[in-house]
């Protein structure tokens, strides 16, 4: 039996986007900007440290998911290939 679906593959040669020089140069402006910020507004954050930490929660799931598509996807298309090799 064939399966006529288009698998998306990443390029395995691709930078990741902070290895690039814009990449770097953003990671150390943003780096050198958040230390400004923290000792500019270091009273403001001491008063509110559990809403930025509620904030956090949100951002780390956006930024630190990993990408979708990833969720057992290629373990289903590894068996499927079994089943045509038997």
């Amino acid at each position: 039996m064939q399966h006529d679906h288009e698998h998306y593959h990443k390029p395995e040669h691709k930078e990741k986007w902070w290895q690039t020089n814009t990449g770097m140069l953003l990671v150390v402006l943003f780096a050198v900007g958040g230390y400004y910020l923290i000792k500019a507004h270091g009273a403001h954050i001491a008063e509110n440290w559990f809403l930025l930490i509620l904030l956090l929660c949100p951002l780390m799931h956006v930024f630190m998911h990993g990408g979708h598509g990833g969720h057992g996807k290629h373990r289903q298309h590894d068996d499927n290939d079994n089943d045509r090799e038997a």
